[in-house]
């Protein structure tokens, strides 16, 4: 027996307690008889003013990171998506695939990250080697993502961040400071645009930038759920999500 409406495939979906983001982003991208379960690490809507601070925010992610997965286990997915994007980069390519191996073990299941998901999204695009990234982070964070994405092959020739003051706040940031922030990135001279932090609403920028920049914008909730269903064997293509889901 299959589960009714998640007959094709059930996603176990962990976020932070304070994202108001991928929930939704990710919903909007599910395709018929696939479901999203999602679990929620307990964390408080810290400051992210200054490094110390954000370093601090990393931290507390720790304590109920297994918590969180073993409740969403709990309803037996048969994959499992890290939708918090920091400590998927923190500690470079080899603290990121630490992490992978830690919650695959715990899991049982495939799991799939943002920062392996982008760089897989990346590589669908020939002649990508400069990119630029936007992030919400302090420049602590920024350094972590970077690393990330060198130690990958990537060279990153433009890092803009919106610097957003807490965890909440993050998804407050408007259309208006994205779009100028693409704009900006690209006057780097970039291939292509990478946008990380789960909780920076801009899934449906990306896809409508990709338009008027002329080049591919990776939304990291977009690759994520993109690469946990092309590693499900899921290959439904969809439109509004960026040339990744329309052609890839």
């Amino acid at each position: 027996m299959t589960d009714r409406l998640g007959y094709r495939l059930k996603i176990g979906i962990i976020i932070p307690s304070t994202n108001t983001t991928v929930q939704p982003e990710m919903d909007a991208i599910r395709p018929h008889g696939v479901t999203n379960h999602v679990a929620r690490i307990h964390i408080h809507d810290l400051p992210l003013t200054n490094d110390t601070e954000f370093e601090k925010m990393v931290e507390a992610i720790g304590p109920d990171l297994f918590g969180a997965v073993d409740r969403v286990m709990t309803c037996r997915p048969q994959h499992l998506v890290m939708g918090m994007s920091i400590p998927t980069f923190w500690g470079g390519r080899a603290g990121g695939e630490a992490l992978l191996a830690r919650l695959t073990e715990r899991a049982s299941v495939p799991v799939t990250m943002g920062s392996m998901a982008c760089v897989d999204a990346l590589g669908r695009y020939a002649g990508v080697r400069n990119i630029g990234l936007l992030t919400p982070y302090q420049p602590v964070g920024d350094a972590h993502v970077q690393r990330f994405f060198e130690e990958s092959g990537y060279a990153v020739a433009a890092v803009h961040s919106l610097k957003q003051p807490s965890e909440v706040q993050i998804a407050h940031a408007t259309e208006d400071r994205i779009r100028d922030a693409l704009k900006a990135i690209v006057s780097s001279g970039v291939d292509a645009i990478v946008q990380v932090g789960t909780d920076l609403a801009a899934a449906d920028l990306a896809d409508e930038a990709e338009r008027w920049l002329g080049l591919p914008v990776i939304a990291i909730n977009t690759a994520t759920y993109w690469s946990a269903l092309r590693r499900a064997g899921i290959a439904d293509r969809r439109s509004g999500f960026g040339s990744l889901f329309a052609e890839h």
